[in-house]
């Protein structure tokens, strides 16, 4: 399998970055990580692998980014406001240098954007923010608004809310958006959200889901048996979805 690994020095976020590249055509999938994990760990949790055939084969090619999640949302040692702009420095770090690295890799027209976990919720920020961006979204157990606390999984705000913290949770942006030009940009994404029965963002996902209808965005939502929440199911996921 073609697998090409790129670091550079980001002047986006002011420190080295690397990434993962499988494949050598076919559709572009920017694939985030998930929770605090690193560029790598899709290829060893083996949901690269399930994929071999079809990167072999030309269809698609990864594109397998890191997180600093540790140093915006995860960062308690910083006021929320500086978490969610150290968010908005990796969003920008996305938006002007990884995917015009992609064109470079891919002269296609079909990017699409993925994520297990927290790599779900980078993924449909994204394309609800920049939707003539991408033509599918795949986001598989993930949790969509990052300040309502869900059993153990806290409000990553500490109740801190402000504007950049509003247009950057999609359950909330989403459901104030009226504007037609871009719910149509929208329209024209290929939805997927997956989630197991027991993952306790089960009901953000279909409140979500909900909300995508309401606004006339179609969408598919997948129930998996079970909590669903770890790499033996994405594996399966990413066959079916991707």
């Amino acid at each position: 399998m073609n697998r090409g690994y790129h670091k550079w020095y980001s002047e986006t976020l002011q420190r080295d970055m690397e990434l993962l590249v499988f494949g050598y055509g076919g559709r572009a999938v920017l694939f985030f990580p998930t929770r605090m994990a690193r560029f790598y760990d899709y290829e060893n949790w083996g949901i690269v692998a399930a994929l071999q055939h079809r990167i072999e084969n030309g269809e698609l090619q990864l594109f397998c980014v890191d997180s600093i999640d540790g140093e915006s949302f995860y960062n308690h040692m910083v006021h929320p406001a500086t978490r969610i702009s150290r968010h908005l420095q990796y969003e920008q770090y996305i938006l002007s240098e990884v995917m015009p690295f992609m064109r470079t890799k891919n002269s296609g027209d079909d990017f699409e954007v993925a994520g297990c976990s927290m790599g779900a919720y980078h993924a449909i920020n994204l394309a609800m923010k920049h939707p003539l961006l991408f033509k599918k979204v795949v986001c598989m157990s993930g949790r969509y608004d990052l300040t309502r606390q869900v059993n153990d999984y806290k409000d990553l705000f500490d109740g801190f809310h402000n504007e950049d913290v509003y247009f950057n949770m999609p359950r909330q942006f989403v459901a104030n958006l009226y504007d037609d030009h871009i719910l149509n940009a929208i329209r024209h994404i290929n939805i997927i959200l997956a989630i197991g029965q027991t993952d306790p963002f089960l009901s953000n996902n279909q409140e979500f889901s909900e909300l995508l209808w309401s606004k006339g965005v179609a969408n598919q939502l997948y129930i998996w048996n079970n909590y669903a929440h770890n790499p033996r199911y994405w594996k399966q996921m990413v066959q079916l979805y991707l």
